[in-house]
């Protein structure tokens, strides 16, 4: 199969990065690192999560972040909203898409979110409903899709059985997510096989964390398979809480990186990219998780 020619990126930093980040980010910083992203050409942007402060405290000023960031036209600022009440507080903020999220292993999701498969998935359809009535779209993510912390291997099977659930709801694009970083090239391209055939390839995307070091060989091996949508964190921001010491989200630059040199299009300026990854590492005071934004500086 050829490569795809335009290939979408979905910034994932400022909700999935940061919700792992353990000092506080003041709210300015926040909007600073939307707007800085925005302003490298990234079409789509999660900037934040409308759950329970009391969980994900990082996010508890979601709302005031959206009201803050300047929004630039063609650009998609969207928010995870895991229940009704989430989806009611993100359109009051003028979120324009938002996000679900199940798991493809049952272990993983009575651990994570206290409940099974079956019933993340009911807690969906109200937020459904509410997003259809509202002319809001929906992204589905589906985690744990190449290993489970607790049960390990997952079938293919499994993970399809799930997407094809979040996608009869009316969720219009599931992400595929390899949450430990365990997945390989070849079970990546076995993945999407098996579940292109209930949910057509353009509508799919691939999320894979780093933590083995596989993530650009698997989305070379999803490129091969027709996907043109891939998530990642500006700098490699959030970690793995399943495996001490790892990276998590694989570096928006490095994906970049390895588009642009496979001639794709995406739109977006690099330099610009890494300046964004740089500015927010300085500010949380951490090291950039992006081998090309390490390289270009000791290069400079």
């Amino acid at each position: 199969m050829t490569l795809p020619r335009h290939v979408r990126l979905v910034e994932v930093g400022p909700r999935d990065g940061l919700q792992n980040e353990k000092r506080p980010l003041g709210l300015a910083d926040k909007v600073r690192l939307v707007d800085d992203l925005s302003a490298a050409g990234l079409e789509y942007i999660e900037a934040g999560s409308f759950v329970s402060p009391k969980w994900v405290p990082q996010m508890a000023d979601s709302a005031e972040v959206f009201a803050g960031i300047r929004r630039k036209p063609g650009v998609v600022y969207a928010a995870l909203t895991p229940n009704l009440k989430g989806f009611e507080a993100a359109l009051e903020a003028g979120v324009e898409e938002v996000a679900v999220f199940a798991a493809a292993s049952e272990s993983f999701s009575q651990k994570n979110i206290d409940c099974s498969i079956a019933e993340s998935l009911a807690r969906f359809v109200p937020v459904l409903d509410a997003a259809r009535a509202h002319g809001v779209r929906v992204r589905g993510y589906v985690s744990c899709v190449l290993g489970c912390p607790y049960e390990g291997e997952v079938a293919p099977r499994q993970v399809a059985d799930v997407a094809r659930e979040l996608f009869a709801m009316g969720c219009h694009e599931i992400s595929l997510g390899d949450t430990i970083g365990t997945g390989t090239a070849g079970k990546a391209r076995a993945l999407f096989e098996v579940v292109a055939r209930y949910i057509p390839r353009e509508r799919l995307a691939g999320h894979f964390h780093d933590t083995y070091g596989q993530a650009l060989a698997n989305v070379y091996a999803s490129l091969l398979e027709g996907i043109a949508v891939f998530d990642a964190a500006v700098a490699g921001l959030g970690g793995c809480p399943y495996a001490r010491g790892a990276s998590g989200n694989l570096a928006s630059e490095d994906l970049l990186y390895l588009l642009n040199g496979l001639g794709i299009h995406t739109g977006i300026d690099l330099d610009r990219l890494i300046a964004a990854g740089e500015r927010i590492c300085a500010v949380l005071g951490r090291d950039n998780g992006s081998r090309v934004a390490r390289a270009r500086r000791g290069a400079s």
